[in-house]
């Protein structure tokens, strides 16, 4: 059975809506030229990206980018957005730069039990019971569990109440040393991959909440589960494996994680699902004999 928890986030008023021509106009003077030509010039140097290039991405001109990053030109609210897109700017950053420049924001967050909701919910409950008995689970930008299958709750079972209280962490969950972290055989490893994951996305959102996260599981202590003997002489991986301990056995997953292809909520922008697809015949036959 899966678990969905509501969005902690926001209550349901809180969900900024899409601008209306009226609401612009009342905006407008809440935001400046050079207050968003900042934050566009901040986006641009962060990606690595030169004036000329964006300006060949976005159909304009090196000249005009620099008029709008000097606060010489204010954007249209289209323009702002074309850029924002070519920038790879995280939706909830993107109704930042529409403030900024004096217009309303755009995109929706949506509580996740929001009646409005519903489809989506349905759908994830769908995924990940269609995907046991392999585990699965849905977080959010920060990962607070929203979502996860049986598969997860089996991984998950002994573990301490304070870490399963709510909100869910995965990763206070797989890197606490009372977590699963002690039954990881090739912890240092998956420890590294999972920080350096979490390192790209801070790079990418810019999330104070992200980085407090990041700061605190880096601390945990390191536990040394042995050496990982098991692993050798085992089916070649084509990606870096987990290789856990499970009621006795060690069982082996790949992992692969999906988000949501132009998402126009900030609530489903944030929405990341991770499925451990089952790396060796051994881990396929005790999962599938356990039902």
């Amino acid at each position: 059975m899966t678990t969905l928890a509501p969005d902690r986030r926001n209550g349901k008023g809180g969900a900024p809506r899409a601008g209306t021509a009226s609401e612009a106009g009342t905006a407008s003077g809440a935001g400046t030229a050079s207050e968003v030509g900042a934050l566009l010039r901040g986006w641009r140097q962060e990606r690595r990206v030169s004036q000329l290039e964006l300006a060949l991405r976005a159909d304009s001109s090196a000249r005009h980018i620099s008029f709008v990053e000097t606060g010489r030109s204010k954007p249209s609210e289209e323009f702002v957005l074309k850029l924002a897109e070519h920038l790879d700017v995280p939706v909830r950053e993107r109704n930042a730069l529409l403030l900024a420049a004096g217009y309303a924001p755009r995109f929706r967050q949506t509580p996740l039990d929001d009646p409005s909701m519903g489809a989506l919910r349905a759908g994830l409950e769908r995924l990940l019971q269609g995907y046991e008995p392999y585990p699965a689970l849905v977080v959010d930008a920060t990962y607070d569990v929203v979502a996860a299958n049986r598969g997860i709750a089996s991984l998950l079972d002994g573990l301490p109440e304070h870490l399963l209280a709510p909100p869910l962490n995965a990763m206070r969950l797989v890197l606490h040393p009372e977590g699963l972290a002690p039954r990881i055989r090739n912890l240092r490893e998956w420890r590294g991959h999972l920080l350096h994951q979490m390192e790209r996305q801070i790079a990418l959102q810019r999330s104070g909440a992200l980085r407090a996260l990041y700061e605190e599981v880096a601390a945990y202590p390191v536990l040394d589960p042995g050496e990982d003997t098991a692993a050798d002489g085992q089916v070649p991986h084509f990606a870096l494996p987990l290789r856990i301990e499970h009621e006795g056995r060690v069982l082996s997953f790949i992992s692969s994680i999906s988000t949501f292809n132009t998402p126009m909520d900030v609530t489903v922008a944030e929405l990341a699902v991770e499925t451990l697809l089952p790396a060796d015949p051994a881990t396929v036959k005790y999962l599938q004999d356990r039902g």
